[in-house]
This record gives structure tokens, sequence and C-alpha cells, in this order.
């Protein structure tokens, strides 16, 4: 049985490239305005504050992991805020390579692992697309297990720190997804498999691309009703059906191409599309340029062996 969170997750080809210990003391804040990189934070001691642009603020504890996978803008501050003229200063390097924020003669309360994330699949857009807008897991043991692993490597000074830390949080990455699927998410797939009837449908799609899916034809295997299975499917993904099931034909067909694992006819049958012809149409409608042009412009910007 294919699973879709594992599709996704695999062409997202998750990497955590960037990662920094935080301590914090006293009253804080720190505002980010970011250009969509994937933000992601752990709690290691203590507690915070954080608002992402859209979303109602979240207390975070010790053992929490947030990811944005596309942060545009967030603030996070102490449990209390800090009054709207305090003036945010930039954190202080220490010693021992932590970032401080607040006052440094008073013990830190709060210590984070922040940092981002990168996803190699050249249709991340779309992708991410298809994820929450804010995924925030609390009382998973697995993934407390894997935080907890995340902290000790973080502070400890062993060889190959950087490798294992990386390898960690990738993991974490992953692990939180799947955590997160159970949970009231914010709009997309992950919101999608935690209803059992959808999730049946998004099954299907995933297993069967070549079938020529109608709404009517997944609302049955939902076992609902037409009409609820396209306001349902629409308000848990964010996306209508149809929607989703072009972007995701879209996203295999790219990820083919760029293989070069298929000739443009053999692409279209594995993506649900009865001839070349339609399937170009579509693709060029979709991606903005023809199948073959889309590949020669991916051999160019290949790097040189």
């Amino acid at each position: 049985m294919i699973d879709p969170l594992a599709e996704v997750v695999t062409l997202l080809q998750p990497q955590a490239r960037f990662s920094k210990v935080v301590s914090a003391a006293g009253s804080w804040r720190v505002r980010r305005t970011e250009s969509g990189q994937p933000f992601y934070c752990v709690i290691l001691e203590g507690s915070s504050r954080l608002e992402v642009n859209g979303h109602e603020p979240i207390q975070l504890q010790q053992g929490d992991f947030v990811l944005v996978p596309s942060a545009y803008a967030f603030t996070m501050t102490s449990l209390e805020p800090p009054a709207l003229e305090y003036l945010d200063s930039p954190p202080v390097l220490l010693p021992n390579g932590e970032f401080r924020h607040g006052p440094q003669d008073i013990p830190a309360d709060t210590q984070l692992l922040v940092g981002h994330c990168t996803f190699g699949s050249p249709d991340a857009a779309l992708l991410v697309s298809l994820l929450p807008q804010l995924v925030h897991v609390r009382g998973e043991k697995r993934l407390a297990t894997i935080v907890q692993l995340v902290g000790e490597e973080s502070r400890s000074a062993r060889p190959a720190r950087e490798v294992i830390l990386a390898r960690l949080l990738e993991v974490l990455l992953i692990e939180a997804l799947r955590s997160a699927a159970g949970t009231a998410a914010s709009p997309g797939l992950l919101r999608g498999l935690a209803d059992e009837r959808l999730a049946v449908a998004l099954r299907r799609i995933h297993e069967n691309m070549t079938k020529p899916w109608t709404v009517a034809q997944l609302a049955k295997e939902a076992a609902l009703s037409r009409s609820t299975f396209f306001e349902r499917f629409s308000r848990a993904l964010g996306v209508a059906p149809m929607e989703y099931l072009l972007a995701w034909r879209m996203a295999l067909a790219k990820n083919l191409l760029r293989r070069q694992e298929a000739g443009i006819a053999e692409v279209a049958e594995r993506v649900g599309y009865g001839s070349a012809s339609a399937f170009s149409v579509a693709f060029t409608r979709h991606v903005g340029l023809p199948p073959a042009r889309y590949v020669r412009e991916q051999l160019a910007a290949q790097p040189p062996n």
C-alpha cells in the first residue's frame, strides 16, 4: 500500500542545513522576516511564546517541536512578552557557542534549538503547499526521544557532531510530520490523512495515479456523497480534489522527467494521461513550458561532472 505522506517527504528531500542553540532569560523578543525558508524549533528547556502570521500565538514548552514549512514572518518571545517599545537587540554569542537573548547576569530559563531546513526538490513550493502552514507537536513519546538525542548532541563537542545532528534533525522533521497527521493541523495533507474517510481517497489517488479519477469516484471510495466529499476534502486540504490530483501528477511527472527515467509518452502514461499530447497540454499549462523544453532546461542547469 502506497503511503501518500512518504511519497511527499521522499520527493521533498528534507535536510537540516542550519541549527543553533539559543538560550534566553528574563523578558525577550526575537522577530524575523524570512524569505520563505522552512523554520523549525525544538524547546530543549523552559518555555516560550511563538507568533506566526495568520495563526494564534502558541505557548511552547519543553519537548515541543514546531515546523513552519514556509516561514515568512514570526515572533518568538518570553511567555510574558516585553513592552511594544522594547527594542529588539541582537543575540550575544557566548563562549560555549550558544546565542543568548536577554540579560546575561542571570541564569537562562529557556533553551531552544532553532534553525532552517531545506527541501532539495525543485518542486518544493508545490509540495510544501500540500503540507500544513504550521506543525506543532507535543506529548509524542517517539518525538520526545529524538528531541532528547538532538539536545544531547547539540550541547556536545564530540567528533562528527554536525553530521550526526543533521541526520537526527532530518529524522525529527519526518517524525514531526507523521506525528502531526493525528492532530488538528492547519489545512494540508496531514489533516486529510487524519480524516479516515479522506485518507482512503488519498491512498487510492496515490496507489492508482493512472486511473481517470473523478470527484464522484473518489467520493465513492470515501463512502461520502459527492457534495460532502468535495466540501470536506477542500476544507481539510485547502485545495479541491481535482486540484490536488493535478498538482501531484505534475510533481511526479517533473521528477520522472528530471531523472530521465522515461520518455515523455511513458511519463504521460505513468501519471494518468491517455496520450502524450494531452499530457503536454496539461504540463505546459501547469508548469509554463512544454515537457521537452523542461527536460532541456533541467539538463542545462545541472552542474558538469
